[in-house]
C-alpha cells in the first residue's frame, strides 16, 4: 500500500469501531466531534507533508524491514542522520501545527521495543523480536498511526504493582492460553489513542520477580473487544463547540489525550513482545523515555517558533514593537528555544546503534534535553504573556464584536463599540488582533497549554525522572579521576608531566 493521504487517514478511522466516552456519554461519530477533530487534524499534516516533495526527505525513509518508503513516524533509526532529521521533522509539524501531533510516541516506542526484544529474545530464546518485526511491517504497509503507551494509574506510588491494593492500577495479565493472554488495567494520558489504529503497550517501570505478570508489552488494535477510551479534558476545550473560531485561539489543529482501558483484552501470541521478563521491563522504559525525551527537543521547539512569532505580532499590533525591553524579551525566547533544540541536535549526533541494529539517542543528552524542555516552555510563555499584555485574558468575546444589539447613547452596537475602543496600531484589524491574541491565550493557558507548558513539564517522565538518569549517566566517578590527576593526587597514565 502506498502511503496515505491525509484524508485516506480520516476514512481509515471511520472503518473503526473506537469506542470513545466524553461527559458521560458515548460519542458515536467522534471522529467529526468538534472537540476531538482539531486532532485528527494534526495527524492529517503528517500524512500530508510526506506527499510533499519538499518535505519529503525529513517526512519519509527507506524501511530497514521492507525496502519501501514509509512516514518517518514508522521507521526504525538506522544512522545518528535518521535521528538528526527525526527532531527536525517534529520541529517541522511543530511549525505547521502550534499543537501536538500525537505521533511521536508511537515513533519512539518502535525503536525501544525493536531493541528490547532482540536482547531478551538473546538471554531467554523467546520469539519476541521477530514478533515485532511483523508488526511493524503490518504497520509500514498500512502506513498506520500507532500510539505508545507507557503510563499506567500506578495507585499508591509508594507501592509496587503486585502490593496494590487494586492490581488494576498497573496493566497485567490475568489469564495464559495457548493462543494468547488476558490483559487487564489501563494507560492514562494518553496522547493520540483516539486517533491511533493501533495500541503499543509497555511496562510503565522496571520491575522485579514478583511483578513479572505486569512486565507485559503487546499491540492490540484501537477498537479490540474490552478496548475503550475516556476522553480527557483540557482548559477551555468548550469553546471548540460554539459558533465562531477566533475565540477557540487556534481552530484548526489541537492535541488530545485519554483514559485507555483494558477490560480483559485478549492478546494473540504474535503480539506478544513481552510476558514476564521482569528482568528487561527496566530496559524497555529506559530506552522508551531516552527517544521521548530526545522528541521534545523538536516537537516543542517548533510550537516554540510559532509562539514567538505570535509574541512579535502581538507586540506589533499593540504599537509596542520598537520598545527596546519587548526585543530583549523576544531574543531571550529564541534564546531558550534554540537552546532546546541545540539539545534535541546533540544528543541525536552523538547517538550509537544497539545490538538490534537500529540507533540509539546518547541517553545523557536527551535527559539534559527534556530537564532543559521542563523550564524553557513556562518561561517563554511567560516573556509571550508578557508581551501580550493584559488584553489576552481579559478580552470580550468574538460574539460580542460582532453583536448587533445597540448600546451606544448615539445608536452604536456592541460590536462596534468594542472594535472602536480595542483598535490600536493603524492599519491592524481589530479582528486580527482578536486573533494573535486567542491564539497566545490558547497556548499559554488554554487548551493547547496542555501540549506545550503541562506536557513539557510531565512528559515523558517528571523532571525528577531526568535528574535520577542524569546522575546515573554522569559518570561522576571518572570526573573525580580526571580531577585527581590535574591536582597530582594520582599519576597520570600520559608521557606528559
Amino acid at each position: 500500500m502506498a502511503l496515505m493521504t491525509g484524508q485516506e487517514y480520516v476514512e481509515s478511522l471511520r472503518k473503526l469501531n473506537t469506542r470513545v466516552y466524553m461527559f458521560g456519554e458515548k460519542i458515536e461519530n467522534w471522529v467529526d466531534h468538534p472537540m476531538v477533530r482539531p486532532s485528527i487534524n494534526s495527524i492529517m499534516m503528517t500524512y500530508d507533508l510526506a506527499h510533499d516533495p519538499e518535505c519529503e526527505d525529513l517526512m519519509t525513509a527507506t524501511s530497514n524491514l521492507t525496502g519501501k518508503k514509509v512516514n518517518r513516524f514508522n521507521h526504525l533509526h538506522q544512522s545518528t542522520d535518521d535521528l538528526v532529521k527525526k527532531v527536525k521533522m517534529q520541529r517541522l509539524l511543530g511549525q505547521k501545527t502550534a499543537s501536538c501531533f500525537q505521533r511521536c510516541v508511537g515513533m519512539d516506542s518502535f525503536n525501544a521495543v525493536f531493541s528490547t526484544t532482540f536482547e531478551v529474545d538473546e538471554k531467554y530464546g523467546t520469539h519476541y523480536h521477530d514478533n515485532f518485526k511483523k508488526f511493524l511491517t503490518f504497520v509500514q504497509d498500512n502506513d498506520l498511526v500507532v500510539d505508545g503507551a507507557m503510563t499506567d494509574p500506578k495507585g499508591d506510588r509508594g507501592k509496587a504493582p503486585h502490593d496494590q491494593p487494586d492490581p488494576d492500577m498497573f496493566v497485567h495479565v490475568v489469564e495464559r492460553r495457548p493462543d494468547g493472554i488476558v490483559v487487564r488495567g489501563a494507560k492514562v494520558h494518553q496522547t493520540g489513542s483516539i486517533n491511533s489504529h493501533w495500541h503499543l503497550m509497555m511496562p510503565t517501570i522496571a520491575m522485579r520477580e514478583a511483578d513479572k505478570d505486569y512486565a507485559v508489552s503487546f499491540a492490540c488494535p484501537s477498537d479490540a473487544e474490552g478496548v475503550y477510551m475516556v476522553y480527557g479534558r483540557q482548559s477551555c476545550d468548550t469553546r471548540k463547540m460554539e459558533e465562531g473560531c477566533i475565540d477557540v485561539g487556534n481552530p484548526k489543529f489541537g492535541g488530545q489525550e485519554a483514559l485507555v482501558v483494558l477490560d480483559d483484552v485478549f492478546i494473540p501470541n504474535e503480539y506478544i513482545f513481552m510476558d514476564g521478563e521482569y528482568d528487561f521491563s527496566g530496559m524497555m522504559v529506559e530506552r522508551f523515555a531516552g527517544y521521548h525525551r530526545q522528541s521534545y527537543g523538536g516537537c516543542k521547539v517548533g510550537v516554540g517558533d510559532v509562539v514567538i512569532g505570535a509574541a512579535a505580532l502581538a507586540a506589533e499590533y499593540n504599537g509596542a514593537e520598537k520598545a527596546s525591553h519587548i526585543k530583549d524579551k523576544l531574543i531571550e525566547m529564541t534564546h531558550l528555544n534554540e537552546t532546546l533544540f541545540s539539545c534535541g541536535i546533540a544528543c541525536s549526533c552523538e547517538g550509537c546503534p544497539t545490538k538490534s541494529g537500529n540507533y540509539q539517542i546518547n541517553l545523557l543528552l536527551a535527559n539534559v534535553c527534556k530537564q532543559n524542555v521542563t523550564r524553557f516552555p513556562y518561561e517563554i510563555v511567560r516573556l509571550a504573556e508578557d508581551i501580550a499584555g493584559g488584553l489576552m485574558v481579559t478580552m470580550p468575546s468574538e460574539k460580542d464584536f460582532k453583536s448587533a444589539t445597540v448600546a451606544g447613547r448615539n445608536g452604536e452596537t456592541i460590536g462596534e463599540i468594542c472594535n472602536k475602543y480595542f483598535a490600536a496600531h493603524e492599519g491592524v484589524s481589530t479582528e486580527d488582533r482578536q486573533k494573535i491574541m486567542r491564539f497566545l491565550e490558547n497556548i499559554c493557558l488554554g487548551a493547547a497549554a496542555v501540549g506545550y507548558r503541562t506536557e513539557s513539564m510531565h512528559g515523558a517522565g517528571s523532571p525528577q525522572a531526568q535528574r535520577i538518569m542524569i546522575s546515573r549517566q554522569s559518570n561522576l566517578q571518572n570526573k573525580k579521576e580526571l580531577a585527581k590527576i590535574i591536582a597530582g593526587i594520582k599519576k597520570s597514565d600520559s608521557a606528559i608531566d
